[in-house]
């Protein structure tokens, strides 16, 4: 018997004249179409390899273009808040121009109405301490500001020059608790005294109990004290109850808003007591 190597190539052998005999058998067959069988297998095989690739390119090419797509809306959107940004940063400057413009206005109008020689401040710091409810302002000694001139503001009283210096004043707010005023109710002209509380309320004291007082009278200055002219509004009544036989106790909220105040006129000359214009017309 033959080594089993050399059947084993005799056996490969047989197979690739098989082989052959199948693809020239194949190349000279044609199908039911006319196209040669061999040239059909062959075309159908790298068809669909190239259907295969052409899926792929296809699906790489799309994933990209989103890519790029997303890319580029991000960047427009990015570019879309930055602009947006810029228009909020300018329609905040433009709004506090406004209301600028408008509060310097207003003192404008209490000025020429008030008949009174001032000088106008803005407010530059204010107190941390609920102790001392105090505010600076950017006028001081060498702008004619002194002790006790009253400082007031299109809605009312403010307060008083406690510390000036050469080019800043500091001044006590009518609500602290060591501030106090002159005081009468504008309908009844019932007098009393206002103190601060070291809040947001002033109380008024020293009404008799015979005096007519109801909430939603409107509180104003009697020029009594010497500091604040007469007939400038303080606040308006927002309680009334009794305190003993003599006397009654009256909570006014004051008609400043003294968290938002931005400027305010200083009061150089005081008319005499019982002078003076009124504040509302």
């Amino acid at each position: 018997m033959p080594p089993l190597d050399i059947r084993r190539r005799s056996g490969y052998l047989f197979l690739a004249v098989m082989l052959g005999h199948v693809i020239l058998i194949s190349a000279q067959v044609n199908s039911r179409k006319g196209v040669p069988m061999l040239e059909a297998v062959t075309f159908g095989v790298f068809a669909e390899a190239q259907r295969g690739l052409s899926t792929g390119v296809s699906t790489v090419r799309g994933a990209w273009g989103r890519y790029v797509w997303l890319r580029g809306v991000e960047a427009e959107n990015a570019s879309l808040r930055r602009e947006l940004e810029a228009v909020q940063v300018q329609f905040q400057e433009r709004r506090a121009l406004a209301d600028r413009a408008r509060t310097l206005e207003e003192l404008l109008a209490l000025r020429d109405r008030s008949n009174l020689q001032t000088v106008a401040a803005t407010i530059i710091a204010s107190s941390a301490s609920p102790d001392f409810r105090t505010l600076t302002i950017d006028k001081g000694r060498n702008q004619g500001l002194k002790r006790d001139l009253a400082v007031i503001a299109p809605d009312g009283i403010v307060g008083r020059i406690v510390v000036p210096s050469p080019n800043a004043a500091k001044v006590q707010l009518l609500i602290d608790r060591n501030a106090a005023a002159g005081a009468l109710i504008e309908r009844s002209r019932a007098q009393g005294v206002v103190q601060g509380n070291g809040d947001s309320r002033l109380r008024l004291d020293y009404v008799a109990e015979s005096s007519d007082v109801v909430v939603g009278d409107v509180v104003v200055t009697s020029g009594i004290d010497g500091i604040y002219p007469k007939g400038f509004t303080i606040g308006q009544v927002e309680s009334v109850e009794k305190n003993g036989p003599a006397y009654k106790r009256i909570t006014v909220k004051p008609s400043v808003n003294f968290s938002s105040i931005e400027a305010v006129l200083v009061v150089l000359t005081t008319a005499p007591v019982g002078q003076g214009e009124e504040q509302k017309e």
